[in-house]
């Protein structure tokens, strides 16, 4: 598989989130041994980069990452975040509160919780999961340079932030990748923020590049999804938006019987499509599905498909039910 790079991070072109094995979408049927032959297999397909959080199970996910790579530290990049969870001192358990934090104590428990759970000595990539606006980006950034030093950190990245704050903190210590949500789904990176990464030579790594399963054309309706499904609360899955939605799907569809590939491998062709600095990061507990993202890479559109994917109309509904956690 050929390589991208995400400032002088140099990863696979498509990465896997690990996100959904142990959170939001997975109900009762988590299945980490299922999970880790997916981290096993993505790894034999060329896949290096693998994204997780504390936030994820709260906790799990990163154990569950350190149980699958225990033997292929060297073969992959881990990039893990903090922000989302409130640590008092000493605190690295799950009696930690929920709520964004970049308070300096919180960051230091929160880097030595995941380097001990991923059971590692240094975090590839290390994201601010949401900007925490009681805290100065600066301090933020001038923190995380300090865990540079130590060795401790290898790349630092943001999650969610706006064009301002990505300069601001460029400024103190140079970022390596912005992780926000991007698809044919989602388009809010392009315009300023996208300009901002390219004149600094800052990486993109889409999340949820498949729009949360709805550009697969899997999802026909709400009632696909488990009652206890987090996307059943989200404003473009209620039903009149849905309904209105669906005509992206149909057009990814359309290309997708033109090239003879799936909806999903298209939605990521747009994607890659887009820059050779954009590492789109689909998640999946299934071997079958991820064979399938992975197969993207070789799947190419002509001209004319971007432009008419980059026509299709903006979806209906905000992409979470409260976006007040989203730096503009």
């Amino acid at each position: 598989m050929q390589t991208r790079k995400l400032s002088d991070l140099e990863v696979g072109p498509i990465g896997l989130g690990t996100m959904g094995m142990s959170a939001f979408y997975t109900g009762a049927n988590t299945d980490d041994d299922e999970s880790v032959r997916t981290i096993h297999r993505a790894i034999d397909l060329g896949v290096t980069l693998f994204d997780t959080a504390e936030a994820y199970g709260p906790y799990t996910n990163e154990e569950l990452l350190r149980r699958a790579l225990a033997d292929r530290r060297d073969d992959v990049v881990i990039a893990t975040k903090f922000g989302l969870i409130t640590h008092e001192a000493g605190e690295t358990t799950p009696a930690a509160g929920r709520g964004i934090s970049s308070a300096p104590e919180s960051v230091r428990e929160a880097l030595e919780g995941s380097l001990r759970r991923l059971g590692t000595d240094h975090i590839d990539l290390y994201y601010q999961h949401r900007v925490d606006p009681a805290v100065p980006i600066e301090d933020v950034i001038g923190q995380l340079a300090e865990f540079v030093q130590e060795g401790k950190i290898r790349h630092i990245g943001l999650s969610e932030a706006s064009a301002a704050t990505i300069r601001k903190a460029n400024a103190v210590h140079q970022i390596t990748a912005l992780q926000s949500e991007y698809s044919l789904w989602t388009r809010d990176p392009e315009g300023d923020v996208l300009d901002t990464l390219r004149e600094l030579g800052i990486g993109l790594v889409p999340y949820s590049p498949l729009g949360r399963g709805f550009l697969t054309g899997a999802i026909t309706k709400p009632s696909d999804l488990d009652a206890d499904d987090f996307r059943l609360a989200n404003p473009r899955f209620q039903q009149e938006a849905f309904e209105t939605n669906m005509r992206i799907v149909d057009e990814v569809k359309h290309v997708a019987d033109e090239v003879g590939g799936t909806p999903a491998q298209v939605a990521l062709a747009w994607l890659l499509a887009q820059g050779d600095d954009v590492v789109p990061i689909p998640g999946t507990k299934r071997v079958s599905r991820l064979e399938e993202n992975v197969a993207a890479a070789d799947l190419t559109l002509s001209s004319e498909q971007v432009e008419r994917l980059s026509a299709l109309p903006a979806p209906t509904g905000d992409r979470y039910p409260d976006m007040s956690s989203i730096d503009r």
